[in-house]
């Protein structure tokens, strides 16, 4: 069976996050180096972004790593990965951390997970990809964002398929799961 080799992820880089959810990350990371899959996210060494990234490090992986000059001289990127790739622009980064990618993955995080999270659903709604885009969201962080999306679709502003083209997984088998059935079967059809 043929697994995705990019994925991106999502995630907060905020340093107050609680220790399950930097632990969570640390495991999809590793999860990630286990499988061969390389890990295509924001170079960031903080939060979220640095549990995923030495999860996967630490597992043996690869981590690509997009950040936009502003916050690379701010010296926040993660000193490890195995690339770096500095863009002008946080327009630039999602472009091609979504163009790098098999498939996106969203764990918990901020505004600005939220932000890139739903660009990559409105860019696959528009037609701009076709890559699975998914939460991973274990302790019910989305289940408030999960029920607006609902809402949204009932009041007629989101269709049921951009609703449906929003992948909520629980845990990280599911995850798995979810990666090889959409991924495999895209790869199948394109």
């Amino acid at each position: 069976m043929t697994v995705p080799s990019r994925v991106a992820v999502y995630c907060g880089s905020s340093s107050r996050i609680g220790p399950r959810y930097l632990a969570f990350a640390r495991e999809v990371g590793a999860a990630l180096a286990q499988r061969g899959i390389t890990l295509v996210y924001g170079a960031g060494s903080f939060g979220l972004m640095g549990a995923v990234a030495d999860g996967c490090l630490d597992a043996g992986g690869k981590v690509l790593g997009v950040i936009p000059t502003r916050i690379e001289t701010a010296e926040v990127a993660h000193p490890k990965l195995s690339e770096l790739i500095v863009v002008d622009s946080m327009h630039a980064r999602k472009q091609l951390m979504v163009g790098l990618s098999d498939a996106i993955v969203a764990l918990p995080g901020g505004f600005g997970t939220l932000d890139e999270l739903f660009e990559a659903v409105t860019w696959r709604q528009l037609g701009y990809h076709d890559k699975p885009v998914m939460l991973c969201d274990p302790f019910g962080y989305y289940d408030s964002l999960i029920a607006f999306v609902a809402k949204a679709e009932a009041e007629s502003f989101v269709t049921p398929a951009t609703r449906e083209s929003l992948i909520v997984t629980r845990s990280i088998a599911e995850l798995e799961a979810t990666l090889d059935a959409n991924v495999v079967e895209r790869k199948r059809i394109g």
